[in-house]
C-alpha cells in the first residue's frame, strides 16, 4: 500500500516505551513497520504502546533489557531473531545518567552514561549488522544531544561525554556499513518536553527558555523527532549517511 511504505519491514527502537522512542516507535508504525519495543522496566507503559502499534494495523514484540548490560543485548536479539528472524530498521534511543558537575561525577555516573548510551549503540550496531545486511541493507539512527556536546549544558558533563562518543561513532559506523547498503546517522533533539527532561534540575527553566527563544516560534516536539527518523528511514534518504542531524527549530543556532 502506497501510505504503508515500511509494510514488511522490522524495526528496533531501544527505550521504545516512551518519550521520543515510543513516537518513533507509532511513526514507523504507522508506515507499516513491525517494531521490536526495547523497555527496561514499567512494563505497563510498554504494554500500552505495544497496544498502540497494534491499533495502526503492525506487529509489536516487547523485549524488557537492560542495555548497560552487555548480556541484556544479547538477550535482545536473539529473541528479535527467534520470533522476527529479520531486521531493517535500528534506533538507538535508549539514554541514562546521573546529574553532577563534573567535578563531583563519581564513577558509577561516567559508567552508567557510557555503558548505556555509547557502548550499547556500539554492540547493538555490532548485532544488527548481520541481520541487516541479509535484508540487503537498512538503517542505524542513534539519537544524540549535541546541544550539550558543543557547549556546557547543566549537570550533563557525563552524559555529554558519552553523546560525544555517539556523534564519532556514527560517523565510522557510517563509513564500515556503506558498502553494505547500511547508512548509519544521528538525530539530535533540541530541548524537547519529556518525561526524562523533568527529572533534569533546571529542566522546565530550560525549557520555557527553548519555548520563548526558538526562532520557528515554537518548541520541538517528539513527532518533529519521529518525522525525521521516518525519513532517514525511507528510501529518499538512502544517500544520507554519517550525520548528525540537529532537529531544534533553530534554538542551538542562537548565542545565549
Amino acid at each position: 500500500m502506497p501510505d504503508r511504505p515500511f509494510a514488511g519491514k522490522v524495526a528496533l527502537v531501544t527505550g521504545g516505551s516512551r518519550g521520543i522512542g515510543r513516537a518513533i516507535v507509532l511513526r514507523l508504525a504507522r508506515d507499516g513497520a513491525d517494531v521490536v519495543v526495547n523497555y527496561r522496566k514499567r512494563d505497563d507503559v510498554a504494554r500500552a504502546t505495544a497496544a498502540a502499534v497494534e491499533e495502526l494495523g503492525s506487529r509489536a514484540l516487547l523485549v524488557a533489557a537492560n542495555l548497560a548490560e552487555p548480556a541484556d543485548i544479547e538477550r535482545l536479539f536473539a529473541t528479535l531473531r527467534e520470533k522476527l528472524g529479520a531486521l531493517d530498521f535500528l534506533i538507538c534511543n535508549a539514554a541514562a545518567g546521573l546529574q553532577s558537575t563534573m567535578l563531583e561525577a563519581p564513577v558509577k555516573a561516567w559508567e552508567l552514561a557510557m555503558n548505556v548510551n555509547a557502548r550499547s549503540y556500539l554492540l547493538c550496531a555490532q548485532a544488527a549488522f548481520p541481520l541487516l545486511k541479509d535484508r540487503g541493507g537498512g538503517r542505524i539512527i542513534a539519537v544524540t544531544a549535541r546541544i550539550a556536546t558543543e557547549r556546557a549544558f547543566p549537570f550533563y558533563g557525563t552524559v555529554a561525554a558519552s553523546k560525544a562518543a555517539i556523534n564519532t561513532m556514527t560517523a565510522y559506523l557510517a563509513v564500515e556499513f556503506a558498502p553494505h547498503g547500511i547508512s548509519v546517522n544521528a538525530i539530535s533533539p533540541g530541548l524537547v518536553d519529556t518525561e526524562a527532561l523533568a527529572y533534569f534540575r533546571r529542566g522546565s527553566e530550560l525549557l520555557e527558555k527553548a519555548r520563548t527563544l526558538t526562532p520557528s516560534g515554537r518548541e520541538t516536539t517528539v513527532d518533529d523527532i519521529a518525522e525525521v527518523a521516518a525519513f532517514l528511514c525511507s528510501d529518499r534518504a538512502s544517500q544520507v549517511n554519517g550525520q548528525v542531524l540537529e532537529v531544534d527549530g533553530g534554538y542551538t543556532r542562537l548565542f545565549l
